[in-house]
């Protein structure tokens, strides 16, 4: 159940902000789920106007929720190789916004952090897009982005959905979780280090040189 706060609107009102600046910031001021938030909300993402590139991953971690900085673990430094960028480059709002499913870190469950909470995408993820006309590809980092964004195009397994990136292309490619967790996957599915983080590397220095 979302509990109302001032700084969290219903659907549909993107224009309650005059700028993409106005509306991050609302996000960043949102409480709509604090009672549920074990660390308390700090809403964690970055964006800019003329971004081509959205990285849509999971929630924060705990050292993302410490730091304020997205994609500021292991996983992240992963996901800068397979991008073929430096931090200088992944943290440029210019270029690259960074969007995840849950904005706050969410808990531990059984076996690791808990699902991202779903007020997120409910109450802002379609304003954000909105503000964001100039993004061309949206990296989907895990399954709940797989599930939101391809919905009923998602295959029946995150491998299969990933192993099917041409289908999604030019506008989505399917990753896994470059978490040092599922080193077993990458291990099992050496193609997609070979085939794939190629391919994404060279839309991402087509898009970020532009």
């Amino acid at each position: 159940m979302i509990v109302s706060s001032p700084t969290a609107p219903s659907r549909g009102h993107a224009s309650v902000y005059p700028s993409l600046d106005a509306l991050l910031a609302a996000v960043r001021g949102c409480r709509a789920c604090e009672a549920h938030l074990p660390l308390g909300p700090r809403p964690v993402l970055r964006a800019g106007a003329t971004a081509r590139i959205l990285v849509v991953g999971q929630a924060p971690g705990v050292r993302v929720h410490q730091t304020g900085v997205p994609w500021d673990d292991p996983s992240g430094e992963r996901l800068r190789e397979w991008m073929g960028v430096d931090r200088h480059v992944f943290y440029d709002e210019s270029r690259i916004a960074i969007i995840p499913m849950g904005y706050c870190y969410p808990g531990r469950g059984n076996g690791g952090d808990k699902p991202p909470r779903r007020e997120c995408a409910t109450l802002w993820l379609d304003q954000l897009l909105a503000r964001l006309p100039r993004i061309e590809l949206k990296l989907l980092i895990g399954h709940y982005a797989q599930r939101h964004f391809l919905g009923s195009r998602r295959k029946p397994s995150l491998t299969a959905t990933v192993r099917a990136w041409p289908t999604y292309a030019p506008d989505y490619l399917p990753l896994p979780h470059p978490s040092p967790r599922n080193q077993p996957w990458f291990k099992h599915h050496p193609w997609f280090e070979r085939q794939l983080v190629p391919v994404l590397r060279t839309r991402i220095h087509a898009l970020v040189e532009r």
